[in-house]
């Protein structure tokens, strides 16, 4: 385990690089919480930096929540993000939760910065909430949240404007089955108009910390999932024991859509040993994934980021990684 804090827990990532090599940022708790599930209450988003993705030097922190005291969307939790580089200027949308609300409406705001280590809050946020049009608001008799949250954003390639995929539900379908990954689209990366998710509704109860990656002119939509939260149908049609870890989906589009299939997951086990995993090259430009060190074979929370990981890519575009629980 590479990062490893001896005071705090580590889980949901994501990376950035500039001239001073790999950034991560990263959702983190204290251990002296002693209860893990504690964690998501007592958030806030750490920094570091690496020149190999192996040995990482810790930054200061680079968001906590906003004043209890203030009306602001993320008065309560900082939660899972990630950051684009345009025109000068770091870009990170990142999702945030109000302590008048106990937490339970998610919602995406986003902070700049000039160089990824100071960031300032934008006075709009939030930026992106979720559009009943196509999905699932609050609703306890349906699902324990509101999910709109771990915005990935990533700029399409021939048209040149702003994507976010995010962790949503349909509000059609199934109760057990409704996650699917929203869109929303943007010019300037900070007016945003929601579109209909990239996937359907059906196989999963959320798809949580999405990642979308070209590689070899293929587009991969990596999400991760618990076992538990797998839906009545999907058990059915895989006919297998669902494991907790990271699936992807592939198209030829950035955009989608992506078809769900019966056997896309990337790395997965009964106990969730990985989580939240993201695709990156390596110095090398060699494919690797990182992941965080979820639960151990005790199934105690690990709270960790793991070594990077070979991936290969098949002929017939199929993912595989290399690695060891």
């Amino acid at each position: 385990m590479t990062l490893h804090l001896p005071d705090k827990w580590i889980w949901d990532f994501w990376l950035a690089q500039d001239g001073r090599g790999y950034h991560v940022f990263y959702l983190q708790a204290p251990r002296s919480l002693g209860d893990p599930d504690l964690r998501h209450w007592n958030v806030s988003v750490g920094h570091a930096v690496s020149q190999d993705l192996r040995d990482w030097r810790v930054l200061p922190d680079a968001l906590h929540p906003s004043e209890e005291s203030s009306d602001a969307f993320d008065n309560y939790t900082t939660w899972t993000g990630s950051t684009i580089y345009y025109r000068g200027i770091w870009y990170l949308l990142y999702t945030g939760a109000r302590r008048e609300e106990e937490g339970l409406v998610q919602r995406i705001g986003l902070a700049t910065s000039p160089n990824l280590d100071d960031w300032e809050k934008h006075p709009d946020n939030p930026l992106i909430v979720a559009d009943p049009r196509w999905y699932e608001l609050l609703d306890p008799d349906l699902w324990h949240d509101q999910a709109w949250r771990d915005p990935w954003v990533f700029r399409h390639p021939e048209e040149g404007d702003f994507h976010a995929y995010i962790t949503a539900r349909s509000n059609q379908g199934p109760a057990d089955g409704r996650g699917v990954i929203a869109h929303a689209r943007s010019d300037d990366l900070v007016h945003w108009e929601v579109q209909p998710p990239v996937t359907k509704p059906g196989s999963y109860g959320h798809m949580e910390v999405p990642q979308m990656v070209t590689i070899g002119g293929r587009h991969y939509l990596l999400f991760s999932v618990r076992g538990s939260i797998h839906s009545s149908r999907r058990r059915k049609e895989t006919e297998r024991q669902p494991f907790t870890g990271v699936h992807y989906l592939s198209a030829d589009n950035p955009l989608g859509p992506f078809p769900m299939v019966s056997d896309e997951l990337l790395v997965g086990d009964e106990v969730g040993s990985l989580y939240a995993g993201k695709l990156v090259q390596d110095p090398e430009e060699a494919w690797v994934m990182l992941a965080t060190r979820m639960h151990g074979p005790d199934g105690d929370f690990v709270g960790a980021l793991s070594d990077p990981m070979p991936v290969t890519v098949s002929e017939a575009g199929a993912l595989s990684v290399r690695w060891e629980r």
